[in-house]
This record gives structure tokens, sequence and C-alpha cells, in this order.
């Protein structure tokens, strides 16, 4: 069993775990995290103390959390502080004649200097982490007890309700977890109960499967509201696991709260030259193999000035909206023509420069396109960056192979101030995570092509850092799920605007912002000649 704040409530306790025990059969431990000591008399723990009563359980804590109770912990690596009630001490590890390995932190953050004797710094969970992770074959521990939470770890989760996860809590703790992998996290403190869902500690597609982690805040003791204040479960040491069994994801499972999302490596990449740059050396490197260079132009630089089509485009079964030849194509909304792909604004689009990256041939998909058509497809992708960015705009990708015949790449932009790209993936995991779609991160300079097979239902949203998330649509899937989230008030703030078909103007004004954005996307224009 594991417990939250004591506060110097042992009869309460005690007496509590008797009853289950007397109902349930009995436990081996009993594990406490937060304030075992509290400010009340000491009265009840001189009963104990002194062997007068006894615990039912054999019984570890955790240290003090402030200086008020440091008196209880006269030895920092542990003792028995009355009989079946040990105290683990500051840090380290416990392992179960079992196998079972429980690691442990006590007190609260510092990161002055000296430390107080209530709480651990840097160079105590630095040290902790090295002292397990360094070892070979280390996969993880059966369970980590610490008295604060870890900062974030609402992230991608369930509600943690009054508790403000991004303020609240112990970002050591968080990079104590991230390294550790525990199969089970106690912690309380904050005087509620919150068991999250469970999280990956691997990521998907990138990394072999890992075991998930699951995380429980328990409340305080006899407290008026009821809440849960002890959590019983059964574990078995994982060093003791059939592997399979081990890595077995739970299906309500979530993305890691922890996992750093690319804020630090995300700085050069948001700038605009390094991001062409990287682009411009992608085209050359494929163009390479193929024995020849492209120009700037896009064009085939041995060749004639016209552009070059090896094969006709694919041709649709019937009409299409979207194909450039079909006489269906409101023409009044393309703004730009290339060699094999074409750019038009959205009808209805979220914002006045929302525009969709079309092959001009029949393709359902961009698992389905030819090798010239991703090329170009890349470098509309990368211009548009560019493009956007100097107007302090960052853009969003994504498409919807779902009840549609031709591809449609959504680009829409997003300003600078108005949300950070994090944010940006966060409101897409926490809106899918809601509506029960497995929004998965897939490796930034992955193929889909790897990952879906032509004729596969799927959602794909590329970010402007590259991070790419994917879901695989098996049965139902929300047709404005994109756009939804893209107006939602957590990113463009526009909810009103979910729906395209509430957002239709009248052609004379979509030809008025097709202009303005033709003549605005001049300079950036690859498919015109230099001269």
């Amino acid at each position: 069993m594991a417990c939250g704040d004591v506060e110097g409530k042992f009869d309460a306790l005690f007496n509590r775990v008797r009853a289950i025990q007397k109902k349930s059969g009995n436990f081996d431990l009993l594990l406490c995290v937060g304030n075992f000591f509290g400010s009340t008399p000491d009265a009840e723990w001189e009963e104990y103390k002194t062997g007068i009563k006894k615990a039912p359980i054999q019984t570890y804590v955790l240290g003090a959390n402030n200086q008020e109770t440091v008196k209880y912990f006269q030895d920092v690596d542990g003792c028995e502080l009355a009989e079946n009630i040990t105290y683990l001490g500051r840090k380290g590890v416990f392992t179960g004649s079992s196998g079972l390995q429980i690691v442990y932190l006590s007190g609260t953050e510092s990161l002055n200097e000296p430390v107080p004797g209530y709480s651990f710094s840097p160079k105590d969970v630095s040290s902790l982490r090295t002292m397990l992770c360094s070892t070979p074959q280390f996969k993880g521990v059966d369970i980590l007890l610490t008295s604060p939470w870890p900062k974030y770890v609402g992230n991608f989760g369930n509600s943690s309700g009054e508790v403000d996860t991004k303020k609240c809590g112990s970002a050591l703790i968080s990079s104590l977890a991230t390294g550790l992998k525990p199969r089970y996290h106690f912690a309380a403190l904050e005087k509620t109960y919150y068991e999250r869902l469970p999280y990956r500690n691997h990521i998907v597609l990138q990394e072999n499967a890992q075991h998930a982690t699951r995380f429980i805040a328990l409340a305080n003791v006899g407290n008026p509201e009821k809440k849960k204040y002890l959590y019983a479960f059964s574990i078995v040491p994982m060093k003791l696991m059939d592997a399979a069994e081990l890595v077995k994801q739970p299906p309500d499972v979530t993305e890691n709260p922890y996992r750093k999302s690319g804020k630090e490596a995300s700085t050069e990449k948001q700038t605009p030259a390094p991001e062409e740059e990287s682009a411009c050396q992608f085209f050359f490197d494929l163009n390479e193999k193929q024995g020849r260079k492209r120009s700037s132009t896009g064009r085939d630089s041995k060749s004639s000035p016209h552009p070059k089509q090896p094969r006709k485009p694919p041709q649709p079964p019937g009409p299409c909206w979207f194909c450039l030849a079909s006489p269906e194509v409101e023409k009044h909304l393309v703004v730009n023509i290339g060699t094999h792909c074409y750019l038009a604004l959205a009808k209805g689009g979220l914002s006045d420069d929302h525009v969709l990256i079309l092959p001009i041939g029949h393709y359902q998909s961009v698992v389905e396109l030819s090798a010239e058509v991703v090329e170009e497809v890349e470098k509309y992708k990368a211009t548009l960056r560019r493009f956007f960015r100097s107007r302090g705009k960052r853009c969003v990708l994504f498409e919807r192979n779902y009840k549609s015949h031709h591809l449609q790449l959504q680009v829409i932009p997003v300003p600078l101030s108005s949300c950070a790209t994090d944010d940006i993936k966060d409101a897409f995991i926490t809106q899918a995570q809601e509506q029960q779609i497995e929004l998965l991160e897939i490796p930034e300079h992955s193929d889909i092509k790897q990952i879906a097979q032509p004729g596969a239902a799927y959602f794909y949203v590329e970010l402007d850092t590259g991070e790419k998330l994917f879901h695989r649509i098996k049965k139902n899937f929300p047709l404005q799920f994109g756009r939804e989230v893209l107006a939602s008030e957590a990113i463009l703030n526009i909810p009103d605007k979910s729906d395209w078909r509430k957002c239709q103007i009248s052609k004379e004004e979509e030809e008025t912002l097709a202009r303005r954005f033709r003549k605005d996307f001049e300079p950036f224009d690859f498919t015109v000649d230099d001269d």
C-alpha cells in the first residue's frame, strides 16, 4: 500500500490499514510519502516510539519537508523510528526480498546552497540518476517515492483538479522521473488525490516499446472531504517479468508529460536562414542521385527552358474539384503554379492567407505521390515557411486522407505572437485525447510512406520545427478536426470558424484575396526564372 500525508494521525492511518487487511488479507509494505509527522502534540507518536502501540504492517517513510519535523530524522542514511516503522533516508534505493526496486527522495526542492536538512538539490537528483541509469541494461525502476509532485505531470493527461501542474511541483523530480522510468510514482503534499492516466516512456516509432508509468498523488490522512489517501496495489518486480508483458501498453496510455518538445532544438530551426538552407541541401541531394542538378527555377538546368513533365499526370476516374485541368476547379483561387503542384487559397479559409498545396495530377494522398511531385511539395513547404516567417508567422500543415479524393495539404499561418510551437503541439495532442484519437509523434525526418500504405486512411500534422503527429484512421474521424484545433482558443481563438462552410465569402472577395496573395508571394516564387 501507499499513503499520502499522515501528519501525525498515526492511529487513524493504522486503524484503517487494519480494517483493510482484515477484509482483503495482509499486505507486504506500507509506503508513506509527504509529511509523516505533523504539528500536533507528540503524545500519539510516543506510544509507537516506546512500543505501547505497534504498526500493523512494515512501514517505510520519507523524511522531513520542513524545519519543524527535521528533529524526528536524526540519521540522514535512514533508521528505525519505531517497531515496524523505518525512515528510508534522504535518497537512495531500497530493494525488497522479492527483488522489488524502490527509489526514494526525501524533502522538497531547493536550488540554494547550503541545502536545508529538509530539502534536496540538483546534485542529489543527478547522483541518484547517475547511480541507477549508468548500470548496464537499465530499463527503469519499479517504484519512485517523492513528497512533491513532479512539475508538468498533468501535460497530455486527465485533469489534475485545482492543482496547476505547470506552476506547482518540482522540475527536478520531473527530470528524475524521466530518467528512472518508474512503473509507479507516488507523491503527496497537495492534499488531494490524483491518479494520472499512464504515460509512455518511449517515443513511438523511434524507440523500442518500454513499460508505462502510473503517477498517483495521495491526499492527507483523515481529510474531511474523504479524498483517497491510501492506495492498494499488486506489483511483480520488473526483473521477474516477461519482457513482452512488461512493455504491454494500457489502452488509455498518453504521451510522456515531461518529454521536451524540441524547444531548445527548435531555437535554431525557427530562424529563416538555416531552415531554407537545409531545404535547398535536401533538394540537391535528391537530384544528385539522378545525375543532374536543379536550377533555382525548379527546372532541369541541362534541358529546354520549358517545364519538364516526363509522364502525363494521373487522371481522376470522374469529376474532381482539385485536378488543375478539371473544369470544376475554381481557378480564381489558384495563386501559383509549379511543374507538378500548385497553390490555391482555401475556400472558407481560417485566415486570408490560408493556402493549399495540391498536386496538378490526380493523387489521393501524400503516400501515393511520385518522387518528383514529393520534391516539389517539399519545396513549396520550405518556401511557404520562409514567406510566412517574413510576415511574423509560423505555419502548420495537415492532411486528412479520409473521405477525400484529391490530396489537399492545408497550410495555415499562425502569428508568432499568439502562441509557441509547443502550444500548438499540446493543443493537437490534448484535443485528440479528449476525442479518443491516438495521435502519435513520429520522427522529424521520417517519410509518411514508411508508416502508411497507399489507400490507408490517416490524419497527419507537421509543425514548423519539423515535428510530426500521425493518426491512423481505423473507423470514424471528425472531418473538421484539424480546423477545430487551430481555430480553438489555445491557438487562433476563432472557434466560430472551425467549419469552412460558415467562412465562405463572395467570389469578388476571393479574387481580391488571391490577387493580394500573388503579389505578396511574388518575391518568394521559385517557379519564375531569375532573369
